[in-house]
């Protein structure tokens, strides 16, 4: 027998586990618990979508389809991104995904080599960084800060950590967990670095048109910038606009070179998409409007509502931020985010994820969802009251 130990590669065994469940795998399911620890509704995706995965499946359309997702959701998601972003997208450069995170991932084998760096805008859900880590390459990180109460990046600092050697850079905007939304200026300053030293972008735009501003129709987009040669790649996701966490599927808009070794990627990740699902997905995006104009809506009050209920509370800190679907609070006193959000289910059945989960920089918060009803948050909120005063 050979005497060695039974395990993963080292780059996986050194991945880091998700905190978020750890606080939720011990209290998930309980009648007494408050949930807000997951980026979700509360609510089940609308009607009419999920009677396009039904009429789909009851067609018997359980078949293999084309790797790249079937032509009709490809055609509807190009058309619903040149119409949002006002250029020209062409079906060529869309990737439909089995969820967001495969497209994430996919992304990161299709650019990254072991030992390439990598920088990434922290605080950040911990997939996304830890994504890179799996194929070998080094992550940087730069992290928000606070300024004037509200969440913000200091271009001129990520720009320097944009070093000639770095192979690509992971934006997430509208930002989980802190809700920073990049302002266009910004936008157009990194990508002019990124063009100068070769450096991909990678965007996470899933929050993209959960912006609490009710003007602009979407969060400020590198798509909106993107000229034939750009090293831009652009991640998105059915889950958080339609409400369709459940149903794992997304894509993604990449260089239209990329799209014949993407190809091969999709096939030895996962294939295809099950063909319910995409019928589904074609509903969302060519008939949902209104669903998301509801969804936008709703967050607007709730956000209102929790920030509201969150700074009448002594010691509780929550900056400003312009979109996703979260607030990020600190409450002083509470260093360790892990062993308070634990607490926190425990003595009062409160649900919320832990800082830490986010990276180094967000120990000492906490992050709320506030994609729920307000009766809830109301609830929710007067269980930390009666924390806080014991």
């Amino acid at each position: 027998m050979i005497d060695t130990p039974v395990e993963a590669r080292p780059a996986v065994r050194a991945l880091s586990s998700s905190l978020i469940r750890e606080v939720a795998n011990a209290a998930m399911g309980k009648a007494d618990v408050l949930p807000f620890w997951f980026g979700e509704s509360d609510q089940p995706t609308a009607p009419f979508i999920r009677e396009a995965a039904a009429a789909s499946l009851a067609g018997g359309e359980t078949f293999y389809s084309q790797n790249l997702g079937r032509p009709y959701l490809r055609e509807a998601i190009a058309a619903y991104l040149s119409d949002l972003h006002g250029r020209d997208i062409p079906v060529e450069r869309v990737v439909a995904t089995g969820s967001g995170m495969t497209g994430l991932q996919v992304a990161n084998q299709l650019i990254l080599s072991p030992g390439d760096r990598v920088v990434v805008v922290t605080p950040l859900w911990p997939n996304i960084s830890e994504a890179p880590l799996i194929l070998g390459a080094k992550v940087e990180r730069v992290s928000l800060s606070v300024e004037h109460g509200r969440w913000t990046l200091d271009v001129d600092k990520l720009i320097a950590a944009l070093t000639p050697d770095t192979r690509m850079v992971i934006i997430n905007s509208p930002n989980n967990p802190t809700g920073w939304m990049i302002d266009d200026e910004s936008l157009q300053a990194i990508l002019a670095h990124c063009r100068k030293h070769g450096i991909w972008i990678l965007a996470d735009d899933v929050y993209e048109r959960l912006v609490y501003d009710p003007a602009p129709r979407s969060a400020p987009s590198f798509l909106r910038h993107y000229q034939p040669g750009d090293r831009i790649i652009s991640v998105n996701s059915f889950s958080k606009s339609w409400s369709m966490t459940g149903w794992r599927i997304g894509w993604m808009v990449l260089p239209e070179p990329l799209a014949q070794d993407a190809t091969k990627l999709v096939e030895y990740n996962f294939s295809c998409i099950f063909e319910p699902t995409q019928r589904a997905a074609t509903v969302a995006v060519v008939e949902g409007e209104a669903e998301v104009a509801r969804m936008r809506a709703h967050l607007v009050r709730t956000r209102a509502l929790l920030v509201d209920e969150l700074k009448a509370l002594d010691r509780v800190s929550v900056p400003d931020a312009g979109g996703a679907m979260y607030a990020f609070l600190k409450i002083e006193g509470h260093g360790d985010s892990l062993a308070l959000a634990q607490r926190l289910v425990r003595e009062t059945g409160l649900g919320l994820a832990p800082g830490r989960a986010f990276g180094p920089e967000g120990e000492g918060w906490l992050r709320w969802c506030h994609a729920t009803t307000e009766e809830k948050i109301v609830a929710g909120v007067a269980r930390l009251r009666d924390f806080l005063r014991r």
